[in-house]
């Protein structure tokens, strides 16, 4: 679907691929299941996976003039003399390919991967932090290597820490609420389980995007332009918008807009696109709890 968005003149067979396509998505995320408790995470990352490859496809198959790049007029074919164009503060991330990959095939890899869109017409408006690493290749993969050195160590701390909490910390699951604790230490204790638990997903966030960042630079020769800070201090946002529009990563902004904004819009306009964001985002959330 994604070799077919970027070829023209190709939008009814990527209507017409787009059942088969869904419900392969669906097949292979509900049917395969992880049976040991301890392993019940891959079924919750499976199935959240599924979502955001299902709102790519529809995003592919019912885009009547593919996905573009910023710039083009069709897929491959650019406006003028334009090139090289980036969204927010992302830097001039220029042509790379992997010279046993051909270009069609290397296009669709790199639209399937990407999520912000930093070169993509769909990524125009998102929000992108301002580069923290050096820009020259050998300085970027060291300090790459050690920001996923200590975002692993600390993570390791966190969850060893959750884990000493009774019940809190086992495949099965439990309550941070202990009974049989006084008011004041039951609420405590919940805090600090809470603040723990959010300070592990920040961390572990950030040793994902590190070691996804070493594979792609350092073995598959990508640009370091092309993998700018994931999120930007979300503790030092003071506000609820500010974390959620410029601290937080904006991974899943085009997954919510596909799935609830653009219906949202059709519906009920601006008013619609806000709401339908939120219902999609939620949902989501709700479904990664459940």
């Amino acid at each position: 679907m994604a070799y077919l968005a970027r070829r023209p003149d190709t939008y009814l067979f990527r209507l017409l691929l787009l059942p088969i396509t869904l419900f392969g998505i669906g097949a292979a995320a509900y049917h395969f299941v992880w049976t040991p408790p301890e392993l019940n995470v891959y079924n919750w990352g499976q199935c959240l996976l599924a979502a955001v490859t299902i709102a790519k496809s529809l995003e592919y198959a019912l885009n009547e003039e593919g996905m573009l790049k910023v710039g083009e007029t069709r897929p491959g074919e650019m406006k003028g003399k334009a090139k090289d164009v980036t969204n927010g503060h992302a830097g001039p991330i220029g042509h790379r390919s992997l010279a046993f990959v051909p270009s069609g095939i290397y296009d669709a890899i790199e639209l399937m991967h990407t999520l912000r869109g930093l070169q993509w017409k769909f990524g125009q408006g998102v929000y992108v932090p301002k580069p923290t690493r050096p820009r020259e290749r050998n300085a970027f993969l060291q300090a790459t290597a050690v920001s996923f050195i200590q975002n692993f160590l600390l993570v390791d701390l966190l969850e060893s820490t959750i884990k000493l909490f009774p019940g809190v910390g086992s495949p099965t699951g439990g309550s941070m609420f202990y009974r049989t604790l006084s008011p004041i230490w039951r609420y405590s204790v919940s805090t600090l389980i809470h603040i723990l638990t959010g300070s592990a997903i920040l961390a572990g966030f950030g040793m994902v995007y590190d070691l996804i960042t070493l594979v792609a630079v350092g073995g598959l020769d990508g640009s370091p332009a092309s993998w700018p800070p994931v999120t930007e201090n979300p503790w030092g946002a003071d506000s609820m918008h500010k974390l959620w529009s410029k601290h937080w990563h904006q991974l899943l902004r085009q997954t919510f807009l596909v799935l609830g904004g653009y219906p949202g819009k059709w519906l009920a306009g601006d008013l619609g696109l806000l709401f339908g964001t939120f219902i999609a985002s939620g949902l989501f959330h709700d479904e990664c709890m459940a």
